[in-house]
């Protein structure tokens, strides 16, 4: 298991307080993240309906896949599972199970904005289980808003991990390469560093194509004089960090310059702010108003940031649980972690540059994950052989 066994036993205990607190005599989690946060059970399979029952006092029961209860035993911490059969029925088991465990007539919470407990398997668990059922949805999220110093190592793993694939991918990003070139170079980098899959694949995104969201490799062949941006998430037992950052081919503009200077102001004016006390509008407020200060055409068009950690595909933010957006009075706290990102669309009116970082609220302020510079990668000479336009892919 991810954590010694005490970690987990805290985890529990505190969620059955907030079941007391919501006069809860049971709770089904479904989220993935939920179950991995609560007895580190992960698996690919997560599409298949999955259930952890938490009773109050009672042990904790576990429904899956049969194909699936391997990973229940050799993960988690959980003795009793009741698996059900690629033929059988998800839905009637929870709820046979629910009824021996005496809970028919108890008041039985559920996460109602779980991805994979969808609308049509929720409404066959109403017709079969019938009253009782309240939404607890965010009763889990409430104990991984903070991380403990066991997750805060973990997570650090996870840095090193992306740290090396963003180092690798800059130094690959080079006129000539493809894009798919440079993710690979990215990702083998991750995993040669001890890093798992991540809940998302690196973002690759050179010159024009910079400017789609969430764009990522497509084979395009990166031209002389291009920038790329690049988005990399780190993984180690499903926990995350991420940053931004931007390479560029040929000499720096000076727009780009500017760019890349406010970007890093903005950085290091946010982490002399962000500390216990500090709300969450507080730090959007002078991320916004510093990124969208500057005079090369770009803006702040999304959040600030957000909350980071445990994640499966096909996020890895916890943006959920808290986002850094305005209008949200909540402080900080210390064991928050964040990914913040005052990145900047449409520099030029045609590039979008990032430079970003993950930090976590210390006691009296904030400590980055990472040590990897934040200039601008710059490669004012080197670039592989350039082929003639025929033998380029058409589209490309």
């Amino acid at each position: 298991m991810t954590f010694e066994p005490e970690e987990y036993e805290r985890r529990v205990r505190e969620l059955r307080e907030r079941m007391v607190q919501r006069e809860l005599d049971a709770v089904i989690i479904t989220d993935p993240e939920n179950l991995m946060y609560l007895t580190d059970h992960q698996t690919t399979g997560y599409s298949f309906f999955q259930a952890l029952i938490v009773p109050l006092e009672a042990d904790a029961v576990m429904i899956t896949r049969a194909l699936e209860e391997s990973n229940v035993i050799a993960r988690t911490w959980v003795e009793h599972s009741r698996p059900y059969p690629d033929t059988g029925d998800a839905i009637l088991e929870l709820v046979s199970t629910l009824r021996d465990l005496r809970l028919s007539d108890s008041r039985v919470g559920y996460e109602r904005n779980s991805y994979y407990f969808p609308a049509y398997q929720q409404d066959r668990f109403h017709d079969a289980f019938g009253e009782g059922l309240v939404d607890c949805f965010g009763i889990v999220e409430e104990g991984r808003i903070r991380k403990s110093p066991a997750e805060i190592d973990v997570m650090q793993l996870a840095a090193y991990a992306g740290e090396a694939g963003m180092a690798t991918g800059l130094q690959a990003a080079v006129a000539g390469a493809t894009e798919n070139e440079v993710a690979a170079a990215i990702t083998a980098a991750m995993f040669r560093s001890g890093g798992e899959f991540p809940a998302v694949l690196p973002y690759v995104a050179s010159g024009p194509r910079s400017m789609i969201g969430h764009s990522t490799w497509e084979g395009r062949m990166i031209r002389p004089g291009e920038h790329v941006y690049l988005e990399v998430g780190g993984c180690y037992r499903r926990y995350h960090t991420a940053l931004m950052r931007t390479a560029v081919n040929g000499a720096l503009s000076d727009s780009m310059y500017s760019a890349q200077e406010l970007m890093k102001h903005t950085l290091a004016e946010l982490r002399s702010l962000m500390k216990p006390g500090v709300t969450v509008a507080e730090v959007d407020r002078l991320a916004r108003s510093m990124i969208e200060s500057n005079d090369v055409g770009a803006q702040l068009v999304t959040r600030a940031g957000y909350s980071i950690g445990i994640a499966f595909p096909p996020s890895w933010d916890e943006g959920y649980i808290l986002s850094l957006m305005d209008g949200d009075d909540r402080p900080l706290q210390e064991g928050m972690t964040l990914h913040v990102l005052p990145w900047m669309w449409g520099v030029d009116g045609n590039k979008t540059v990032g430079i970003s970082d993950t930090v976590r609220i210390t006691e009296d302020g904030c400590k980055s994950f990472f040590t990897l510079p934040e200039d601008f990668t710059v490669h004012e000479s080197s670039a592989r052989s350039f082929p003639t336009p025929a033998a380029v892919p058409h589209g490309f």
